[in-house]
């Protein structure tokens, strides 16, 4: 069913004062344009790269010297440079306040509050950045965290950026396996980590993993005081300091930025690693801050002193999008722990007691909050919100009737996709355009985004692979461990040649939009037809009945055949009047072809540590094959659920 309006369209006079609006009058005045739309301007900002991105470091008033050359060798992907003469420092533009006001707000569920002025950030950082040069840390050594969203981790990332050390994080939920398969990799010069931390309202110490981790690696560790006793903890690992040991020789001195090349290393971020020990991604120090001033600044139209909010732990990628916003001098609202303790209003107190701007979030919670009956746009004072964002999965035409009709009914709604592969997003909200039910509003500015065919031809009213034809600045410089490139080539470059195939099956839409239908290497293909895993959720995960589900192809008779697995509300069985209205809704609300062969009730879904079920482990476990890394996942046991299920056998 298409609707006949939009959920939300901007007036003329949002449209105008606008940041977006403002820039692309400014690239007319500058280049003789005459843009009018957000389709002009997304055209020539991807036909004329250098130009786009210079105006991008304009705009956003990057500091550093840019140098005359925007690009080289730009037709070629993996050659490709952008601003190969310039020079910057990341923290120093995420530093570009000071004084007395909100830089950071924390909470810790109903735990722990606080509020960072732009002065005790600058000061914690100036003594961290004086501690690890004393430690011997420069550019290209790598400091690596286990740590919660606290102010604390955001002061260490920005101390090791500011001396071109290279940052990586993990939360403190990750085993010691899956922390020491990422961080092992890594060999870090400093290891951060906290005592213990909240989690449902329940302490978690974490003092013998951090123990056994630092032992591990082999090297320094600095312990920060959070839930737990710190003292304690720090006589626990061998060798190790508390934070106000590490730092007390040094007082707050004017801050020194090493100004280094645009694509000196700024993080390692890692792939959920489901089927393998995990890849670590290395991105540049320029590509991330011209990628995300580009996309906080235009397309989330954040201004200064803002509170930007994203519910995140620092083993996302989004953790990494959200620090960004301090370089638009906006005020970072962080959260740690569970979004439902003590009860599910928590965040949405949150944003009412600090009036957020901008509210992040997933598409899992989005749809948790409906479960739950509860409607803020009744219980809540939200008038400052005026733009919700949600990523991790696709977001159910369901999911985006909710927000209207049970969060906000005057906010923009931006679902957004990209990934730790690009530290950013490939598609997400403008606020130009309007926004439709259960649509992704377009491509990002300077991405030549598409989608093709397995042929390799741009495709309008099918399905096919999202890829990207240009290159863009926060493509990854290398992976980590990597001669000769050949797993970051394998990785995004063997589907099709000089372009990256981001591994997303993915549709337009009459309005120019997006649906993303899952990822591509889930895709079911019954009879040889590709189906998307995403538009089966959004059918039966409307139902009371269940709480959420996971499908997968399971190879049969010479063919594939679609089973769905279920975890149903509390008190429900799986009956079979229930598989039948399930089936019947899929074959009404999707398709015929969509419709599960089997439907199995399982006791719970596995999981990585950022909410995303794992399909390709649980295809791996059902057809005898084993899922090389479990420790990547939040729930490893539930994949036992799926081994030897006898209803798979007939």
């Amino acid at each position: 069913m298409r609707d006949d309006k939009p959920l939300w369209l901007p007036s003329q006079a949002s449209v105008e004062a606008s940041p977006m609006y403002a820039f692309m009058q400014k690239c007319n005045r500058d280049f003789g344009l005459s843009l009018k739309t957000y389709e002009d301007l997304h055209a020539w900002s991807v036909a004329e790269r250098e130009r786009f991105w210079t105006a991008v470091w304009q705009f956003c008033d990057v500091k550093g010297e840019r140098g005359d050359t925007a690009l080289l060798d730009g037709e070629i992907m993996l050659d490709a440079r952008f601003f190969p003469e310039a020079s910057l420092n990341f923290a120093e533009n995420l530093l570009s306040d000071e004084g007395e006001g909100i830089a950071i707000l924390f909470r810790g569920e109903d735990k722990v509050s606080d509020a960072w002025s732009w002065d005790r950030l600058r000061s914690l950082v100036s003594r961290l950045q004086q501690a690890m040069k004393a430690e011997g840390i420069g550019p290209g050594d790598r400091v690596a965290a286990m740590m919660p969203n606290v102010p604390e981790t955001v002061a260490f990332m920005l101390a090791a950026a500011s001396i071109g050390a290279i940052w990586s994080s993990c939360s403190p939920d990750f085993g010691e396996q899956g922390v020491l398969d990422r961080f092992g990799q890594i060999e870090p010069k400093l290891f951060v980590a906290c005592d213990a931390y909240w989690y449902g309202g329940k302490l978690q110490d974490v003092t013998a993993k951090v123990a056994a981790v630092s032992k591990r690696l082999g090297t320094a560790a600095v312990i920060v005081h959070y839930a737990g006793d710190v003292e304690a903890t720090a006589r626990a690992v061998s060798g190790a300091k508390t934070m106000n040991d590490f730092i007390a020789p040094f007082e707050a001195t004017q801050l020194e930025f090493r100004r280094l090349p645009f694509s000196h290393p700024l993080y390692i971020l890692f792939s959920s690693g489901t089927t393998g020990v995990p890849k670590c991604i290395v991105h540049s120090a320029g590509g991330t801050l011209l990628q995300h001033l580009k996309e906080h600044r235009l397309h989330c139209g954040l201004q200064p002193g803002e509170r930007l909010f994203y519910f995140t732990t620092c083993g996302w990628m989004m953790w990494n999008w959200l620090v960004s916003g301090l370089a638009v001098g906006a005020t970072l609202c962080l959260f740690d722990g569970s979004p439902f303790a003590p009860d599910g209003n928590v965040l949405f107190d949150y944003a009412e007691a600090e009036r957020f701007a901008v509210f992040g979030t997933s598409a899992k919670y989005i749809d948790a909050v409906r479960k739950s009956g509860l409607t803020p746009a009744a219980s809540h004072d939200l008038s400052s919100l005026r733009l919700i964002t949600s990523t991790g999965s696709p977001l159910s035409p369901e999911g985006f009737s909710f927000v209207y009709e049970g969060i906000k009914p005057d906010v923009q709604l931006a679902s957004i996709s990209g990934g730790t592969d690009i530290v950013s997003c490939f598609v997400l909200g403008n606020p130009l355009q309007p926004v439709w039910r259960g649509e992704i509003q377009g491509p990002g500015l300077g991405l030549a985004m598409d989608v093709w065919d397995d042929d390799g031809r741009p495709v309008r009213e099918e399905k096919g692979e999202l890829v990207c034809t240009k290159a863009f600045p926060s493509m990854p410089i290398m992976f980590w461990n990597d001669p000769g490139g050949a797993k970051y080539k394998a990785a995004y470059f063997e589907r099709f040649d000089n372009v990256w195939c981001h591994g997303d099956f993915a549709e337009w839409t009459d309005h120019h939009g997006i649906v993303i239908h899952g990822r591509s290497d889930a895709t079911l293909n019954p009879g040889g037809v590709r189906i998307g895993t995403a538009e089966i959720y959004n059918q039966v995960e409307q139902m009371e009945e269940v709480a959420e589900a996971l499908c997968i192809g399971q190879d049969w008779d010479d063919d594939v055949r679609v089973v769905l697995f279920v975890r149903l509300a509390p008190g429900v069985a799986l009956s079979d009047e229930l598989a039948k209205a399930m089936k019947t809704r899929i074959r009404s609300g999707a398709s015929p072809r969509h419709v599960p062969a089997k439907i199995i009730a399982v006791s719970d879904i596995p999981r990585t540590k950022s909410g995303k079920i794992v399909e390709l482990a649980v295809r791996e476990i059902v057809h005898g094959r084993p899922v090389k890394n479990k420790e990547a996942l939040a729930n490893p046991e539930a994949l036992e659920l799926f081994a030897g299920l006898e209803e798979l056998r007939v």
